[in-house]
């Protein structure tokens, strides 16, 4: 028994096949727009990927651009179909390709939920990435003269202006770090002699941040230096006044800054979804009408068009014997070639 059958005549797929058209170009748009976002995306992680643990955060932005690619071409082999549905001779050569685009369109639709999924998911990688990598990128903040860490400062410095940031968790980050380097310590200035000494790893630490966690738009010039002692500074006190550097971390601000592009490549993806299946579902009733045409030679005939030949019992039976006959095949094929290896 056939489900959800619908009647048709010629306006009625001619319509359809415009529709259809339509929505495969809106799809092709829309992947072109996936490949874009992923291709953005994946700039924007490498900017910062000095500051990132590891590169398998790369992997998403990867299959957004694999996926945007793939949709383009599935989509326009699509749109090629419904152009041609209308003229018999023309359509004749994409009929029995049909069947088997609907099954890798299901198929490509997997993918995109899996693509989606990811995006969704991958914020939690990115938390500790960013975690171990931001604490690294502190540590190795003074080694400018060092091979790998030479623009270490210089991303940090841009990603505390950028995002309104400082430190990691906070500013207090940069309080556990020698963030300034040796060659630029003055070690026969006594202050500096002392504050080595009483350190045990024989680090110059400071209550102090760098110039780029300074927030321009406070009234009071930036204090950076001493920031709890509150008889440096005139009319200051740490615990009550609102500094004037930024106290929110850079973990934070950079997984809200990702976090919210890809919420909306999931978004755009689930959406995607929804279009791909109205197009199939329509490519499916577009053709199943073509094929039973009450007079073929005919185009002004009626016909019926269905969503599934079956019910979606029967329909799931016929794919799973299919899948095992395949599988038995495989196997029969495979025992086969080790009788003839035995034999000779």
């Amino acid at each position: 028994m056939v489900l959800m059958k619908v009647k048709f005549d010629l306006p009625k797929r001619v319509k359809l096949a415009q529709g259809l058209w339509l929505m495969y170009w809106l799809a092709v748009m829309t992947g072109i727009l996936v490949f874009s976002l992923g291709l953005f995306f994946k700039i924007e992680l490498r900017k910062r990927s000095e500051m990132m643990d590891n590169n398998e955060s790369h992997f998403v932005p990867n299959l957004l651009i694999l996926v945007g690619l793939a949709a383009c071409g599935v989509n326009v082999f699509g749109g090629k179909v419904c152009h041609d549905s209308l003229d018999a001779l023309k359509f004749a050569k994409w009929k029995p390709m049909v069947k088997g685009y609907l099954m890798g369109c299901f198929a490509f639709n997997i993918l995109l939920f899996f693509t989606a999924l990811l995006c969704f998911c991958m914020q939690f990688q990115l938390y500790f990435s960013l975690a171990e990598g931001l604490k690294n990128g502190i540590k190795y903040y003074k080694d400018t003269d060092t091979p790998g860490r030479c623009f270490m400062k210089r991303t940090l410095d841009m990603t505390q202006i950028e995002f309104r940031c400082c430190g990691n968790n906070n500013y207090r980050d940069w309080f556990e770090v020698q963030w300034i380097s040796n060659r630029y310590l003055d070690f026969s200035n006594d202050e500096v002699k002392d504050r080595v000494l009483s350190n045990v790893e024989g680090k110059f630490l400071m209550e102090s941040v760098p110039f780029s966690c300074c927030n321009p738009g406070s009234p009071r010039p930036c204090i950076q230096h001493q920031l709890t002692n509150n008889s440096a500074h005139y009319d200051y006190d740490h615990h009550t006044e609102e500094l004037n550097i930024w106290t929110r971390g850079c973990r934070e601000s950079l997984v809200a800054y990702y976090g919210g592009m890809m919420n909306s490549i999931g978004g755009l993806m689930l959406l995607y979804i929804i279009l791909e299946a109205g197009v199939m579902v329509g490519l499916q009733y577009l053709t199943t009408s073509l094929e039973t045409m009450a007079d073929p030679e005919n185009p002004e005939s009626e016909s019926e068009g269905w969503l599934l030949e079956k019910s979606v019992k029967e329909t799931v039976a016929d794919v799973i014997a299919k899948i095992k006959g395949l599988v038995g095949a495989g196997n029969h094929v495979g025992e086969v070639e080790e009788g003839v290896a035995t034999v000779s």
